[in-house]
């Protein structure tokens, strides 16, 4: 999108100069030349940065940022003013001028200003842009089980330093979202979070996507190109799947570890870093140690602090906490529930996928789902097949015996009456054809 610039100066001659000026530059310009017109056109046309005289004839300069601050507090004004009023300048920028330039001003200096102005306003929205996107991505740690909870007080104690730290567990247990929860909780939470699946590059690739490549390192380079560790410079950097790693590879991350500093792919220039180093594997990296696929001495550094993630089986009461934050999650007008019966279901299931099976098996109910509850036929397949051969039915058999034909008649009965007598639902819940039911109902003289 071109940026877009408003002026308010009151003097013609001035709003047409900037104009043209920042016109040739590439940006969209509109012009005021009082102070209620400018902030009425701030309203209209949402500028990018606004640059304003401090001296304006209806209103005063100073009322104007005011008002655009409480239109836009992130917009970036830039105060024009006279060599008599730089004190009131100053008192602009504490109220929220991003810069002034004062009278008379070379062109060239104020537009080097509105680039930089228009810079970090960029930054600061990319910024907001990645924080939301971290949330939508990898969620938040979610649980009261001991289990979790451990987790939490882990994350937090770590989160303080700037250990570099491995996080272990299953496939699906929310390895990446305690990485995001560590990087949150520390001093670095302002600064780039960055993360690489190490197992979804060849080598070369991997490579290039770690410490980057100058122009001409390999066919196809045909730019310098930043790598994961230079963009996470100040911030954290997450290796994800670190057990899939190259070994070649890994002789390359051990000194970066050990001395913060690479070269890119093709250059010969040293470059310093200051990254905060977390690695996830759902693989025994000892094991991997034995076989001769990754290095001791790189584990040793990886695992200055292990967070070793609990499946989901073992903190099964965490599962309706989890189930609502993903219907909050999936369905945020709230137009479906889930039922007593699918719940019951839910935390009986060992989920094998973990949480990511889980987020699974609520997204598809929402989908198929017609009205406002979520029952268990609604469920994925296969937790209703795990259900039927896991489940042992609970019978209270009575002390002076019973009859096996009065039993299966009852049972019928049961089975009607909790499907409402609805005998397609009836059949489907007791695992027969509807044909079947009608004969054992006809059977036992039951007629609905």
């Amino acid at each position: 999108m071109i940026p877009r610039i408003l002026v308010i100066d009151d003097e013609e001659r001035m709003c047409w100069a900037l104009e043209r000026a920042l016109s040739h530059e590439g940006y969209q310009v509109v012009t005021a030349t009082r102070g209620l017109q400018g902030i009425e056109m701030a309203l209209e046309t949402e500028p990018s940065t606004v640059i304003l005289d401090l001296k304006m004839p209806d209103i005063d300069g100073i009322e104007v940022l005011k008002k655009l601050k409480s239109i836009n507090p992130k917009i970036p004004v830039i105060m024009i003013t006279a060599h008599g009023t730089i004190e009131t300048a100053i008192e602009a920028m504490k109220i929220g001028a991003t810069d002034y330039i004062t009278k008379p001003f070379k062109l060239d200096e104020l537009k080097v200003q509105v680039k930089q102005a228009l810079h970090l306003s960029n930054l600061e929205n990319e910024v907001n842009f990645l924080r939301q996107e971290l949330g939508k991505k990898y969620g938040k740690m979610i649980g009261q089980s001991d289990a979790i909870k451990e987790v939490i007080l882990l994350i937090q104690q770590v989160a303080k330093t700037n250990a570099t730290v491995l996080i272990t567990g299953e496939s699906g247990t929310g390895k990446e979202v305690a990485a995001v929860e560590i990087h949150k909780a520390s001093n670095r939470a302002n600064m780039p979070f960055v993360a690489v699946n190490c197992a979804a590059l060849p080598e070369q690739l991997l490579e290039s996507e770690l410490f980057g490549h100058e122009k001409g390192a390999f066919t196809g380079a045909t730019n310098r190109k930043k790598g994961r560790f230079e963009m996470a410079d100040k911030g954290t950097i997450l290796l994800d799947e670190i057990g899939d790693m190259p070994i070649s590879m890994q002789v390359k991350l051990l000194r970066v570890l050990q001395e913060r500093c690479f070269e890119r792919v093709g250059g010969t220039e040293t470059i310093q870093i200051d990254v905060r180093v977390i690695a996830t594997t759902n693989s025994e990296l000892s094991a991997s140690i034995s076989k001769g696929t990754f290095r001791e001495d790189l584990y040793y550094r990886l695992n200055v602090m292990q967070i070793k993630m609990p499946p989901l089986r073992l903190r099964k009461e965490d599962i309706p906490l989890l189930v609502n934050h993903f219907l909050e999650k999936f369905d945020p007008s709230h137009t479906k529930k889930i039922s007593p019966d699918a719940m019951k279901i839910l935390t009986r299931y060992d989920w094998p996928g973990n949480i990511r099976e889980l987020q699974n098996a609520i997204e598809r109910p929402l989908i198929v789902c017609q009205n406002n509850e979520i029952l268990p036929v609604h469920l994925p397949s296969e937790l209703l097949d795990n259900l039927k051969e896991t489940s042992e039915p609970i019978i209270n058999l009575p002390e002076a015996g019973f009859s096996l034909e009065e039993l299966e008649k009852r049972l019928f009965i049961k089975a009607l009456e909790k499907n409402n007598y609805n005998q397609t639902k009836t059949a489907k819940y007791l695992g027969i054809s509807r044909p079947t039911l009608l004969y054992r109902m006809n059977k036992h003289g039951l007629k609905f």
